[in-house]
Formats: structure tokens, C-alpha cells, sequence
């Protein structure tokens, strides 16, 4: 039974229906909108409430810079975080309509490519559960991730509109919109440094409100809009130029345009250096605007002052994309606030830190410093003095170690200078953290191996987590009941509290209950995927998935050889007793990335041949799921029995994704890499299925060498499955479809898939037996689920507040707006 409504509650249904107006009129667009401005409704006294808070209490400030959130669906989450669901299932269930159908109706914010982005969008849920005072700011881009269709087997992209229809979750902020300078040249006065004949672009902020888990806290998300300036191009007395004149605003705001839809792939584009200085330089005039302006427990009115700046403000840096703020700072405190050097360089290393998120070479920032020169002139002079400056304590630390200083220097030269962003990062920040144990512990023996050894103290780690309440609570409401029943509700805002599971862990009404919750939540998804795909799937056979932007190193093509294997095993004995799997692959890949769109092309050909084979039948499918987003992992995650985290040790930096399918009763197999180690240090190893090389077996493999006819010849299943792709029996139109994946897998593969195989497909064999084995496989999930409270961002969070950021976070409820005022 729904609880009974409170008079507000009924006041609120009432509004509802009065937005709803003449049924039939009011189409089902009309009524999301409707529901989704009665629960903005909810949010804005609190979200008043809270920066009314912030601006009396002025507490110390995160900032936190990405050029991607990752957002998803924003409705569901805010009544989850609000306590409306209830309330408002039965205000849309009295109006004779379907709840999850005008969930349907919004469009995911795609504003990310992948972990990075969705990693953003968990930390600020986080961030407002956890009572700190923080901001994200990010771009609002007009066009987000593309999505993808599938078109003969091939991927093929499309512009993602999602602002269409209008976006009821944020608000236009014109009074603070700030001026962005580019190009222009430098002028050295004795008054100072001038950066003069700038070319300016506006920009506007959308404010979105963040809400906390039922603590009355709302923060905000900052997007960035770029706008021409009215005299935009009218003022170079271009006579009867007046209509190209406008015509050519476009220019200008092209900047905020689409989202760059590379992961873990740097593209040096003027473009995409533009988009990474506007949001750092609208941003950071914010921050000093803010600093100066808040009250502090006295009656002057600004902070005059900039010395304070590190005590009342953090800024974290995801990634390098805003690293460009380093030098955005010193431009401000030295040019414009006209301090001493040393002293807006002791400030700004104070206030700011960075996350890195990969160690792969063609994912790190080296920008040309000729773009740098006609972009942001006076940015370059900055990054060079605080080259020379970095450079000359290294020399003092290391005389006459010249090789050492080439490699630290943030100036890399060679037959086209660029900026090392990481370094610059690095030197310029008080904190530097990966995103996992081995990852950090990588970084330090590594990457990073000179500046460890200069300042050990600088370096963190900081492993990676998810919010409990997107990634349990509201997508699968089931399983957070079943345990909610057992341990009570508190586990969601302190998920440690899921190890009190281990006591039912042989308990046979939880295991039943945790088995059916997952058998129908398979079952949901089936006839999702039978209504999408024209896909009829078998709802017991094994749920094996891989789901993460496609990438040789995220090795989807290891998944390949298993299922041709698998596929080989069937033909050959078709009257043997099969573990019947579907397996699912998703993920978008890079337009411009030809091996991942190729890899795409081969998991549908592999599917054309597989699920078309009547000896087969439904004991294996092959699935790849189009257009992977927020919402369809929402979906399948909650339905899936395997998850597959199967990089090559020592290139996934966490993943995140491997954690959703934890939390959500799924097994894991997977390679000791990213966070996957510290998942089966928490479970217990012998809870997960890990295989395949570490990291040391790796660097050893890197030292010999990698003889991948080796493996092809000595290892049957594999030199067979290889021919097939080779041969055509995948794409029986045109035999060599697939050369240029087997001549990469056989001559130059970085990521080593065959010297895994074996070890893979033997492991997928102990999948397959303990899934025949119910009750067993159902212990291990209890296992699994009882240790992912590490795994929540809360705990992440807390981590950099205290040991980065200097804040304390809080469980403490903020009084309501409605509750009379203290």
C-alpha cells in the first residue's frame, strides 16, 4: 500500500492536475513537463535555502572543473533524493497515467563520453549528500555524446539534440555573464603586463540544482554557454557588412557546440583548446567574484585580500582538459590583482589539485605551443616562466642530470614544440591522485616516476566509487528493498552498513530473494530488448555483458574470441549439456577511432552467424546493445549475471562500470587491473573469477617480447577462431572484412589478447559450471554485494575533502524550508 498523502503532498497532486489540464489536449510530453516543474517546485526553496546558507556560514569551497558530467536522466534521481517517489506515483497513477512512460520522455544530458564524465555526475551527488559546499563547472554543450545507430552492422552517428524540446532542469543565469578573451598579443608596460586587441566571446551560465540524499541540501552544476558580444564583428567598420556580421556570430558560439567524442584519445584541435580555456576562464572569475563577495562573520562588505584564497577555496582538476586554470590563475593574481610572483604562485599551487585518469600515451594533452602562441599569448609566457622556474630547483636537486630535466620539463621539444599539460598539472597543483591503488601506485613507478621521487608527499590515491543512490536505489528498487529489510534503510547513505549482509549469507530467504529479484529484473529486461530489438531472448540462460566505450584496450575482442569459441564448442558436440549464455556487448566507439567502429562490425557479424544457426538454437546468443547511455545502463546492469572487465592489466585506471554490476548482484571476471584488484581484495578472490596476467607479467612480456603467432599455433581453438574471421565465415560477402583486426591481433597488438586467451576461456568454464549451480552462485553475489561499501563515491569524497580539499564532510540535515529558520 502507498503511504497516505501529507496535505502538501495532495496540494502538490492537485498542482499536477491542474498543469495537466484538458486530457484531451495534453499530450505526454506536456504531462513530463508538467511532473517534472511540480518537483523543480520541491527543489528551489531548498536550493535558495542552501546558497543562502553557504553565503552566511562561508565555508571553504569545491570547485570542481570538468569538461565533461555525465548526467543522465535527471527526474526519478531528484524524487528519489527528495523522498517524493511515492507522492508522486500515486498523484500520475490517480491522473490515469504511466509513470515509467513519462520517464521515457526526457532525454539523457549525454554532456560525457564515459567514466570520466559519469565519475563528475556521481561526485556531485556525492559532493550535496555529503553537506559540502561544491560546484561543478562544465560546459553546456549544445550537442552531447552522438548517438548511435546500428546501420547494416556499422556504427553510424547522430547529432544528439537534447535540448530540443527544452530542458526543465536548469536555469539561464544572464547577470552573471563574463567576458572570455582570445588571441590578441602582450603588451610589457612599467604599469605591467597587458594582454591587449582580444577577440571576446561571452559566457552565459545554466544553473542545475544537485540535490542531496533527504539532507534539504541542494548545490549547483555551472554550465557555460558561449554568446557573441552584441558589437561582435560590426565594430572593424566593415561597411554594408552588417548581415555577414551576424551571420558570423555563429563563429564565436560555436564554442559551447557539441562535446569532442573521444575517450581516452587526445585530438589537438583549436576547437577543443578554445571549449577547455572558456570554461576555465568564466569559471575562475566566478571563484574570485564569489571569494570577494561573501560575507564572513564581519560587516565589510568585499574581501580585498587574495592571500586567504587557498583557505576558502579548493579547486579540483578532472583530468588535464582545465589545466590551462593553472596559468588562467597566476594571469589574474599577477596581471590583474598585481601580486608578487611568488606569492600568486604559492597561492595557486595551494588551491589547486589533479586527478589523472589514464596512463596511455595517445590519451595525454600535448599542446602545440605555436596554437598556444596565437590563442592565449600571455598563457604561454606564464607556462614558461613557471618552466624556468621548475627547471631551475630540478637543477639545483640534480646538477648536471640534464636527461632528467629534458623529461620533466613542461616544454617538450622535438620537430614541433608542445606543452606537457600533465606537468604543468602537476607542478602547479599541492595534490596530484589516480583513481585506483594500482593505478596511483603506476603513476608513482611510471609516468610520474621523476616528480614522485622530487615531492613523494604530493601523491594520492584516490579509488573511484558510485553513487548507491542512482546506481541501487533507483535502478533496482528490488534488490534495495530486499536488503533494506534485512539491514534497514540507513546502508544508502553509509554503504559500509551492506556488510552486515554477510551474516545471511547462507540464509535461505535471502538467497531465494536475491535470486528472483534478479531473475525479474532479466525478465524486464527481456521484454525491453524483445520491444527495442525484435531480439527473443532466453530469460535463464547466463546474462554476460560488456558494456564501456569500445577501445583495443578494453579488449572486447578477447570477448569475440570467446563466444566463436563457445559457438565452435556447440557445433562440434551439439547434444552435450550447454550453460546457455547471451552474451551483450555495448558501447559507443570514436568516429574516427577505424579498429573500434571495426571491432562493432565484427560483434554484429559474429551475431548474424550465431543467432541465425539453428543447431545452436537459444543456447547462445550474441547481442550488441546500440546506443549505450546512462539510461540503458539504468537497465541492463540490474539484469546481468556476468560483468566483463577484461583490460590488460595495468591500462584501465579504475572503471567504474565494474562496480555498478557489483553493487547490482552481478559476478565479475575480470584481470587484476583498475579497481577490479581492490574488488577482489574486499570480496575475497576466490568471489570474483580473475585470470590472465598482472601488471608484472605485463612488463616482463614488454621486455621479451610478444610472439603473438605463438600462441595462434600452438593453442587449436584459437588459430580455428582466427581463421574463421580471416576466411569470411563471419562475413561471407567479403572474405577480408576483418584483415585489418587479424593483421593487428597477429602483428602489432599492444594489448596482448592472445597471451590471455587460454587463461580466459578457462575461466569462462568455471563461469558456466557454478552458474548450473543456483544456490552457490547466489552466496557469491551476497558476497559480492556485502563488500562494495568502499566502492560508494561517498567514501571517495571524503577522501578528498579531508585529505585534499581541507573540508569536513557532514550527515547533518540542513532545516527544510518549510522547517522555521534557526
Amino acid at each position: 500500500m502507498p503511504k497516505p498523502l501529507t496535505d502538501q503532498e495532495k496540494r502538490k497532486q492537485i498542482s499536477v492536475r491542474g498543469l495537466a489540464g484538458d486530457r484531451n489536449v495534453a499530450t505526454k510530453r506536456d504531462y513530463y513537463f508538467a511532473l517534472a516543474n511540480t518537483v523543480r517546485d520541491h527543489l528551489v526553496g531548498r536550493w535558495i535555502r542552501t546558497q543562502q546558507h553557504y553565503y552566511e556560514k562561508d565555508p571553504k569551497r569545491v570547485y570542481y572543473l570538468s569538461l565533461e558530467f555525465y548526467m543522465g536522466r535527471t527526474l526519478q534521481n531528484t524524487m528519489v533524493n527528495l523522498a517524493l517517489e511515492n507522492a508522486c506515483d500515486e498523484a500520475i497513477y490517480q491522473l490515469g497515467l504511466d509513470m515509467e512512460e513519462l520517464q521515457d520522455i526526457e532525454e539523457d544530458a549525454g554532456l560525457g563520453n564515459g567514466g570520466l564524465g559519469r565519475l563528475a555526475a556521481c561526485f556531485l551527488d556525492s559532493m550535496a549528500s555529503l553537506g559540502l559546499a561544491a560546484y561543478g563547472y562544465g560546459i553546456r554543450y549544445e550537442f552531447g555524446i552522438f548517438n548511435q545507430k546500428i546501420v547494416n552492422g556499422w556504427q553510424v552517428e547522430e547529432a544528439d539534440d537534447w535540448l530540443r524540446y527544452g530542458n526543465p532542469w536548469e536555469k539561464a543565469r544572464p547577470e552573471y555573464m563574463r567576458p572570455v578573451h582570445f588571441y590578441g598579443r602582450v603588451e610589457h608596460t612599467p604599469e605591467g603586463v597587458k594582454w591587449v586587441d582580444t577577440q571576446v566571446v561571452l559566457a552565459l551560465p545554466y544553473d542545475t540544482p544537485i540535490p542531496g540524499y533527504r539532507n534539504n541540501v541542494v548545490n549547483t552544476m555551472r554550465l557555460w554557454s558561449a554568446k557573441a558580444p552584441c558589437d561582435f564583428n560590426l565594430k572593424d567598420f566593415n561597411v554594408g557588412g552588417y548581415i555577414q556580421a551576424v551571420l558570423d556570430r555563429n563563429l564565436a558560439e560555436n564554442i559551447s557546440r557539441v562535446l569532442y567524442p573521444n575517450d581516452n584519445f587526445f585530438e589537438g584541435k583549436e576547437l577543443r583548446l578554445k571549449q577547455e580555456y572558456f570554461v576555465v576562464a568564466a569559471t575562475l572569475q566566478d571563484i574570485i567574484r564569489r571569494f570577494k563577495s561573501s560575507k564572513f562573520g564581519s560587516t565589510e562588505v568585499v574581501r580585498v585580500d587574495l592571500s586567504t584564497l587557498p583557505e576558502k577555496v579548493a579547486i579540483q582538476l578532472n583530468d588535464t582538459h582545465p589545466a590551462m586554470a593553472i596559468p588562467e590563475l597566476m594571469r589574474i593574481l599577477v596581471d590583474t590583482e598585481h601580486l608578487t610572483w611568488e606569492k600568486a604562485w604559492d597561492i595557486c599551487t595551494r588551491t589547486c589539485a589533479y586527478t589523472n585518469h589514464t596512463v596511455l600515451p595517445e590519451a595525454l594533452e600535448r599542446w602545440p605551443t605555436d596554437l598556444l602562441q596565437n590563442l592565449l599569448p600571455r598563457h604561454l609566457e606564464i607556462i614558461y616562466e613557471i618552466n624556468r622556474r621548475h627547471l631551475e630547483r630540478i637543477a639545483k636537486l640534480y646538477p648536471g642530470d640534464d636527461d632528467r630535466l629534458r623529461r620533466m620539463s613542461l616544454v617538450e621539444e622535438g620537430h614541433q614544440k608542445k606543452i606537457n599539460m600533465a606537468h604543468l598539472c602537476i607542478v602547479g597543483s599541492h595534490a596530484v591522485n589516480g583513481v585506483a591503488r594500482i593505478h596511483s601506485d603506476i603513476l608513482k613507478a611510471t609516468l610520474f616516476k621523476d616528480f614522485y621521487e622530487v615531492d613523494p608527499d604530493k601523491f594520492q590515491n584516490k579509488t573511484n566509487g558510485i553513487t548507491p543512490r542512482r546506481w541501487l536505489v533507483m535502478c533496482n528498487p528490488g534488490l534495495a528493498e530486499v536488503i533494506a529489510e534485512r539491514i534497514g534503510d540507513d546502508y544508502i547513505r553509509d554503504l559500509d552498513q551492506l556488510k552486515k549482509l554477510l551474516e545471511f549469507v547462507d540464509d535461505d530467504s535471502l538467497i531465494c530473494d536475491i535470486a528472483k529479484i534478479k531473475q525479474e529484473n532479466k525478465l524486464k529486461f527481456s521484454a525491453y530488448l524483445e520491444e527495442q530489438y525484435k531480439v527473443k531472448i532466453n530469460p535463464n540462460s547466463m546474462f554476460d555483458v560488456q558494456v564501456k566505450r569500445i577501445h583495443e584496450y578494453k579488449r572486447q575482442l578477447l570477448n569475440c574470441l570467446h563466444i566463436i569459441t563457445l559457438y565452435n564448442r556447440i557445433k562440434k558436440e551439439p547434444n552435450k549439456d550447454w550453460t546457455p549464455r547471451t552474451i551483450m556487448i555495448g558501447g559507443k566507439a570514436a568516429p574516427g577511432y577505424h579498429t573500434a567502429k571495426l571491432i562493432i562490425r565484427l560483434i554484429t557479424a559474429i551475431g548474424e552467424i550465431v543467432n541465425n544457426d539453428p543447431v545452436v538454437g537459444d543456447r547462445l546468443k550474441v547481442i550488441f546493445l546500440e546506443n549505450y547511455k546512462v539510461t540503458l545502463a539504468e537497465r541492463i546492469i540490474p539484469a546481468s549475471d556476468l560483468s566483463e572487465q577484461i583490460s590488460t592489466a595495468g591500462t584501465e585506471a579504475s572503471g567504474t562500470g565494474n562496480m555498478k554490476f557489483m553493487l547490482n548482484g552481478a559476478l565479475t571476471i575480470g584481470t587484476m587491473d583498475g579497481a577490479n584488484v581492490e574488488m577482489a581484495e574486499e570480496a575475497g578472490e576466490e568471489n570474483l573469477f580473475i585470470f590472465g596476467m598482472r601488471v608484472e607479467d605485463v612488463e616482463a612480456m614488454d621486455k621479451s617480447g610478444y610472439d603473438a603467432m605463438e600462441y595462434y599455433n600452438r593453442i587449436p581453438e584459437l588459430k580455428q577462431a582466427m581463421d574463421q574471421i580471416a576466411g569470411g565465415f563471419f562475413s561471407p560477402d567479403q572474405h577480408d572484412l576483418f584483415k585489418d583486426i587479424v593483421n593487428m591481433l597477429l602483428h602489432h597488438d599492444r594489448f596482448k589478447v592472445f597471451a590471455d586467451y587460454e587463461a580466459y576461456i578457462k575461466c569462462q568454464d568455471k563461469v558456466s559450471a557454478l552458474y548450473r549451480n543456483p544456490k552457490e552462485w547466489t552466496k557469491k553475489v551476497i558476497y559480492n554485494i556485502a563488500s562494495c561499501g568502499k566502492f560508494s563515491s561517498d567514501r571517495t569524497i571524503s577522501q578528498y575533502a579531508r585529505e585534499i580539499w581541507g573540508m569536513e564532510p557532514s550527515l547533518e540535515k540542513i532545516p527544510a524550508p518549510d522547517d522555521p529558520r534557526q
